[in-house]
């Protein structure tokens, strides 16, 4: 799951002077409690609709399962482009949810601004732990006053996801092409030659309908600069460093898949249906997919191909690379009911029955991988095998991804260490006038360098 975090923290920001002079925060006031003393609680995040059926079910086990402490639980859902808004007039209003979500980039804003709880101590006081989770995922939710990574815990992992490629077997079939190898991804060179294979006109009138991969920009990208040694910033996230041969030269490839191969659609062919839709409608061939995208892609009513997971494709590195992602669940420190909000989010996100229900092996319908290590990496890998879970066969091409080996990456995007996104929104407004052939790479990068760099100082500059 992803969250525009800082955008929200600085929203937020602004109205916790008004929020905290009104009454109610974390139960709506005088309904945070039943009439015999149980606890209302009022949850609150975005999710895809297949995601919330199977929240819901959860929720509603949680609450019959404490029915003793527990009165009502309001699940409330939006989209991701409208939870920011949303929570901003929660608390405009003095109606803050018990449980929301938090993301890696905005803990120590959160933290700051008293958003939300300490969980370290409450976790010790339930003796509930947290030893066998993904301690990379779990890291991210830290703050020790300065920094995000170490201190104590502010939310628990909803997820760890990552990116891994998807590919619609049915088209490999159609060309007589031999599926991707899940352990040894593809070079450039090797990708653009599939691609070419797979781009087509299937109905002869003259227009290509049928193309390679899609190529969503602020979802695709990122795999060609750190699989060619490059990124975005420094390793201290204080310079812009789109200027090096070695981010120029990543650039360039991805632009050629559209620009020179041909094997994506157009700028203004992505415009009129976008990469999503032409995957699902079977008409490209490689598509990113999202842990949380599985569910809907094994769904035959959503998505009637055959499909497996492989492996980006490498730069010069030899290294696949992707970005991992992840979003928390956190409890308001205005809560009256933190204690049962607690226990809550822990059988959401730590509970091996509710990481079950979760990842299919007991629901039925995975949503996301098991944030259990040692569950998700044995019994999990089996249920897949054996076919209890819906899942696509190569489900080591996620774990090699949130792993890391010698051949797969996966890391969190400069952002997620950064006061804001400010200088990176930046880039991405006229992209596609590279992938038009309206300005070169390297016009572009210099052009934009110096606007990124004065983004980025002021960013940091405010944050002192």
């Amino acid at each position: 799951m992803r969250i525009r975090n800082k955008f929200m923290a600085l929203m937020l920001t602004g109205v916790l002077a008004c929020s905290t002079a009104l009454t109610g925060c974390g139960g709506s006031g005088n309904s945070s409690k039943t009439k015999d003393g149980k606890a209302n609680l009022k949850v609150f995040v975005y999710m895809q609709d297949h995601e919330k059926a199977v929240y819901q079910k959860m929720i509603d086990e949680f609450k019959e399962a404490n029915k003793d402490t527990v009165g009502n639980i309001e699940f409330q859902v939006t989209t991701q482009d409208e939870y920011a808004t949303t929570l901003t007039g929660m608390m405009t209003s003095g109606d803050m949810p018990d449980v929301f979500y938090v993301g890696p980039d905005a803990v120590a804003d959160y933290v700051k601004n008293g958003y939300v709880a300490n969980l370290t101590p409450l976790l010790e006081e339930n003796n509930i732990s947290t030893d066998d989770m993904y301690q990379n995922v779990l890291d991210s939710y830290r703050y020790d006053g300065s920094q995000t990574g170490s201190g104590d815990l502010y939310a628990l992992p909803k997820d760890g996801s990552t990116f891994a490629y998807a590919y619609n077997k049915d088209l490999f079939d159609e060309a007589g092409l031999e599926y991707p190898d899940p352990e040894n991804p593809y070079t450039y060179e090797e990708f653009v030659e599939v691609c070419q294979k797979l781009t087509k006109d299937t109905d002869g009138d003259g227009e290509i309908d049928q193309w390679g991969c899609g190529a969503a920009d602020t979802f695709m990208l990122y795999q060609y600069i750190w699989s060619n040694g490059a990124s975005f910033l420094s390793d201290d996230y204080k310079k812009v460093t789109i200027d090096t041969p070695e981010f120029k030269e990543a650039l360039q490839k991805y632009v050629d898949l559209t620009l020179k191969y041909k094997v994506t659609p157009t700028v203004e062919q992505d415009a009129s249906l976008g990469v999503y839709q032409r995957w699902l409608a079977g008409q490209e061939a490689f598509y990113a997919c999202g842990t949380w995208d599985v569910g809907a892609f094994m769904d035959k009513e959503t998505f009637p191909y055959e499909w497996d997971l492989c492996g980006f494709p490498t730069l010069s590195t030899g290294v696949s690379c992707t970005w991992n992602g992840t979003v928390g669940f956190c409890i308001s420190d205005k809560s009256e009911n933190k204690a049962e909000a607690l226990k809550l989010i822990s059988f959401l996100s730590t509970d091996l029955e509710g990481q079950k229900e979760l990842s299919g092996v007991s629901g039925g319908e995975s949503i996301q991988l098991p944030n259990i290590q040692s569950y998700a990496e044995n019994e999990f890998i089996e249920a897949v095998k054996d076919g209890t879970v819906k899942y696509p066969s190569n489900v080591d091409v996620f774990f090699n991804y949130m792993n890391g080996t010698d051949k797969f990456s996966g890391r969190m995007m400069e952002t997620t260490y950064t006061p804001n996104t400010e200088w990176l929104d930046i880039f991405w407004e006229g992209l596609a006038n590279v992938k038009k052939g309206e300005e070169s790479v390297d016009d572009y990068v210099a052009k934009l360098q110096p606007k990124m760099q004065e983004a980025l100082d002021t960013a940091w500059a405010d944050a002192e």
